[in-house]
This record gives structure tokens, C-alpha cells and sequence, in this order.
């Protein structure tokens, strides 16, 4: 297995109105979760090597009982709005139950109310004090809170790494067009099986 103790893990979105199957945006994500299998990989993962990273650590997206942080929201966030996705006390907003096996291991940073999982938050402070040097990204929306993440990531010099099969995009066509053509423009596009496989022999 690679050296992972430089190597924060960053669970985005793992929450019940993506990934259960009675969420409110569980529709966005369904196909694509599917084809990647971003649900039971990322379980795989933290199962075989989620202690062998320098940190785990999730950023769950929660807003205010009125929406009051999306007044100009546009795009996915006015979708959220709508739909009363993500709202504080609300089931939808919980962690999934699939992650509570990890608890110990997991670290949960709140704050986070937009796309990017910096903004808000004490990300890049608790990431600098751990001395970690790259992040790998796992979760949902590949198109959006994935990639504006991740190209903060890579702004703030960390070395970046996408896991494309613990992601989920809104389609197939979108998670496989940032795999493919977006991602690499900053980031390493791997499969976390990757993470698994032994160190190489120097």
C-alpha cells in the first residue's frame, strides 16, 4: 500500500438527500453512483485503508432553516434552495448511516454552505497543522463541489488526487467528461484500488 500518512481523504456530500435512497436529490446522483459504484468503493476504502491516512475528514453541506446564506443562490444551490435540500435538522442533511462504522477515524468539519469545501470552513488550517500534503477527493457532485474544491486544492499547492470510482457526477457523460478532460487540467485521476495496491520496490 502507498504512503498515506501525507494523504487527507475529503468526503464530500455523503449525506441522506444524495446517497439514501429516499433523499431529495438522490435522483441527481442514482445513475451515476450506480455505474461508478462511488457508495461501496469509498467503503471499500475507508474498510482498507481509511486508518492509513495522515486525516479522514468530511465537510457536510448544511444550511439554515430559511436559506437565508443562498438569497442570490443560481444553479444547483437555487435547486437546493427549492427543494429544501440540506436544511439544518433535517434527516436529509444527517450523514448516511454507512459511515457511522468510521466515526472514530472520521473527522467532521462544519461550516460548509457552497461548493467549495475551503469556503467557511477550517479545511486548509486543520490540513496545514496535520502536516498533509495531498488531498483525495471522494463524493458528490463531481461538476460542482468536487471540482471547485479540488481546484482550490490545487491553488493552495496541495497536490491533488479524484477518485473516479468514489465520485458521482449528475450523468455518466458528466462524470466521465471530468475524468477524462477536466480533472487531469490540475488533478490525478485515479481509481481507489489504486490506493490499495503495494508500494513499489525502489
Amino acid at each position: 500500500m502507498s504512503d498515506l500518512s501525507k494523504s487527507a481523504l475529503l468526503l464530500i456530500g455523503y449525506q441522506n438527500d444524495y446517497f439514501a435512497e429516499d433523499g431529495i436529490l438522490h435522483s441527481v446522483i442514482e445513475e451515476s453512483a450506480a455505474v461508478t459504484g462511488a457508495l461501496a468503493n469509498t467503503l471499500n476504502l475507508l474498510d482498507q485503508a481509511g486508518h492509513e491516512f495522515g486525516l479522514v475528514i468530511s465537510t457536510p453541506i448544511i444550511f439554515t432553516e430559511n436559506y437565508e446564506e443562498l438569497a442570490d443562490a443560481v444553479g444547483i444551490l437555487q435547486t437546493i434552495k427549492e427543494v429544501g435540500a440540506f436544511k439544518a435538522g433535517a434527516t436529509g442533511s444527517q450523514t448516511i448511516p454507512q459511515l457511522k462504522k468510521y466515526e472514530t477515524i472520521i473527522k467532521e468539519i462544519p461550516g460548509k454552505r457552497g461548493l467549495n469545501a475551503f469556503s467557511n470552513t477550517d479545511l486548509e488550517a486543520t490540513l496545514r497543522s496535520n502536516g498533509i500534503e495531498e488531498l483525495v477527493l471522494a463524493g458528490a457532485v463531481t461538476s460542482v463541489c468536487i471540482d471547485s474544491t479540488g481546484r482550490h486544492a490545487a491553488d493552495r499547492g496541495f497536490n491533488v488526487s479524484i477518485l473516479s470510482d468514489c465520485t458521482s457526477g449528475r450523468t455518466t457523460f458528466e462524470q466521465e467528461f471530468y475524468c477524462d478532460t477536466i480533472f487531469p487540467l490540475y488533478a490525478k485521476v485515479i481509481a481507489h484500488k489504486a490506493l490499495l495496491e503495494p508500494a513499489p520496490v525502489i
